[in-house]
């Protein structure tokens, strides 16, 4: 026998016979969400759209702090400026709904541009407070502005909700439209992103910025770029959420709960630093409070309870658990080595 035919043959591979499985599962339910206004009533609509954005929160969050360490808890600032860009570009400047909601994003990673400067010379908690801290300060901008309604808020005017769609119906579904592509989007874009050398280059900086560093990667411009991807993606998702509600103030559009813990929630007990983990925790956040949304208070202390134990008997959440016992990635962004 020769030398050759004793070493081991290796091959480097991403996809697994579950990863093709789950994709041909999730075209099949994104061809599902597309017919669904078709033949389901309009509040179901509504309830998926919800799910949508509260994904795509999660996915940018999960972006943040599962890849590139940058644990945020002011992710609402974008969420507000988002909306707040919507109220704007459509009442002040005469910019159309859906067209504006896209140019909200623009307009949150603009102003995210700036905010990087600061936040990113803190450090773990300091960070974290640090993000909190300028969501607040947009908050109490934007109370202080009198053309979008002070602290008291304002409503979008009839004939702006009238131009996404003449009749209520014709809105919903446009909205339903809107908030699937972004829902879709997002996951889309999370998933190359990651697939790609930048995405690579994230994952080394979770993992040690020194060693990083030290095989050529850009730590600052890594993480820069996906904080402005982010902050792209989260303005977006905030003006479709007041272009659905109609009405917007700084209490409601800078909310830490609605807009961060909830989707740190999600992302937590889902699964942090993967991109099924956010699926999973939104079934069951949504689960929840489908079950428990009657309870009152007993509906936040059951939901933190629920939080505990999994964090307790799942540190990386429950697809993580998932992923442990059986070997399964269903997106996969990550190489591995194979015997052949």
């Amino acid at each position: 026998m020769t030398a050759a035919a004793q070493i081991p043959a290796y091959r480097i591979e991403r996809s697994t016979r579950a990863s093709r499985l789950a994709l041909v599962g999730f075209v099949v339910a994104v061809v599902a969400l597309l017919s669904l206004p078709l033949w389901d009533g309009e509040d179901d609509l509504g309830s998926i759209v919800e799910i949508c954005y509260m994904l795509a929160l999660a996915q940018c969050w999960n972006l943040l702090a599962g890849y590139a360490g940058l644990v945020s808890v002011g992710q609402q600032a974008f969420v507000g400026i988002g909306g707040y860009a919507l109220f704007a570009f459509t009442i002040l400047l005469g910019v159309p709904p859906i067209p504006a909601v896209v140019l909200a994003g623009i307009a949150a990673a603009v102003l995210a541009f700036p905010t990087a400067l600061i936040v990113f010379r803190l450090r773990g908690a300091y960070f974290a407070i640090g993000t909190w801290v300028v969501a607040e300060v947009f908050r109490g901008v934007m109370g202080q502005i009198r053309a979008l309604g002070t602290g008291t808020g304002m409503s979008l005017p009839v004939a702006i909700s009238r131009a996404v769609a003449e009749s209520r119906a014709g809105r919903e579904i446009v909205l339903y439209y809107t908030g699937l592509a972004i829902g879709i989007g997002t996951v889309l874009m999370v998933f190359f992103w990651l697939r790609s050398r930048q995405g690579l280059a994230l994952t080394a900086i979770r993992d040690s910025e020194t060693a990083a560093g030290s095989v050529g990667v850009n730590n600052e411009r890594t993480k820069l770029a996906v904080y402005l991807i982010a902050a792209l993606a989260t303005g977006m998702i905030g003006a479709l959420i007041y272009l659905e509600k109609l009405r917007i103030s700084p209490d409601a559009a800078f909310d830490v709960i609605d807009w961060t813990a909830d989707v740190i929630f999600i992302v937590v007990i889902g699964g942090i630093g993967s991109i099924e983990g956010p699926f999973l925790g939104a079934l069951v956040f949504f689960g929840l409070r489908y079950l428990l949304a009657d309870y009152g208070a007993w509906y936040m202390i059951l939901l933190g309870a629920t939080a505990v134990v999994i964090m307790l008997r799942a540190p990386r959440g429950l697809w993580g658990l998932l992923a442990d016992r059986f070997d399964i990635q269903l997106f996969p962004v990550h190489r591995r080595v194979r015997l052949r």
